[in-house]
């Protein structure tokens, strides 16, 4: 089978609804949870503004259109390399300049949800990443990894969601030696439902944040503020994770897609 048959085939099969399109984003609104810096931090990302321009009225009889204020890495976001110190050298680390062919992938979904609801801060292994393997198959370079947690439950309530109390944040994530050994498989990304793409407690690790650190450091992407990771098979889905194309971009929102078989 040609190139040509395998996309014509795909064609058919959405449109004949043997292959679903799922929806693994949030709503980006001002209701959407934003990550919170440490007070030391002179900026921090606003909240999601929406302006309306005009609907059908005075100011524009015949459309409605709205102006936004919101950051980069807003609700269900994208993050690029150069967002962190360690991918600043990338060249193609920005969202305009990066290779759009690694945006489309298989993805592996990780279900640690029983394990997140029992403990919050529950941390991703190696190990733990290995034995999945063992159950589903091996992880495939190129692909990306997301960790179901069913965080995005809390995403309604924006004190459930970051979830932080005076030891700061509390949300599941990887280890540091989680990502390095997904790193030595080749993978494009790693994706979360959390807030961000490590765990809430993942400043005091070594090195601190290592999705972050460690990903970016690699040319590597991130995903975070997923949902509806529930709907996706362990392995035999397609992730679809295109951030805009902004000049110098760091990140952005994104509407990220599954295409999933029916059985």
């Amino acid at each position: 089978m040609n190139g040509s048959d395998v996309v014509g085939n795909l064609g058919a099969m959405l449109l004949s609804g043997g292959v679903e399109v799922v929806d693994l984003t949030g709503v980006l609104g001002p209701e959407t949870p934003i990550i919170q810096l440490p007070a030391d931090f002179a900026k921090a990302t606003p909240k999601v503004e929406i302006h309306k321009i005009s609907e059908y009225d005075n100011d524009g009889p015949f459309f409605a259109w709205n102006w936004m204020v919101l950051g980069e890495h807003s609700g269900t976001h994208f993050d690029a390399p150069h967002h962190w110190i360690t991918g600043k050298d990338h060249a193609d680390g920005y969202t305009d300049k990066l290779d759009v062919q690694r945006l489309v992938a298989p993805v592996n979904v990780i279900d640690c949800s029983e394990e997140s609801a029992k403990n919050e801060d529950f941390l991703l292994t190696a190990d733990g990443v290995k034995a999945w393997e063992k159950e589903h198959g091996e992880i495939g370079e190129g692909e990306w990894v997301v960790m179901r947690t069913d965080w995005d439950s809390r995403v309604e309530d924006e004190g459930k969601f970051l979830n932080a109390d005076e030891n700061g944040p509390h949300s599941p994530g990887p280890t540091p030696d989680c990502i390095e050994y997904l790193l030595s498989k080749k993978i494009v990304g790693w994706g979360t439902q959390c807030i961000g793409t490590d765990a809430g407690q993942a400043g005091g690790m070594e090195p601190p944040y290592p999705a972050h650190n460690l990903l970016h450091r690699d040319n590597c992407f991130g995903l975070a503020s997923l949902t509806n990771l529930s709907k996706l098979p362990a392995k035999g889905a397609v992730l679809i994770a295109a951030p805009l194309k902004i000049k110098d971009g760091t990140g952005s929102p994104i509407r990220a897609l599954a295409l999933v078989p029916k059985a």
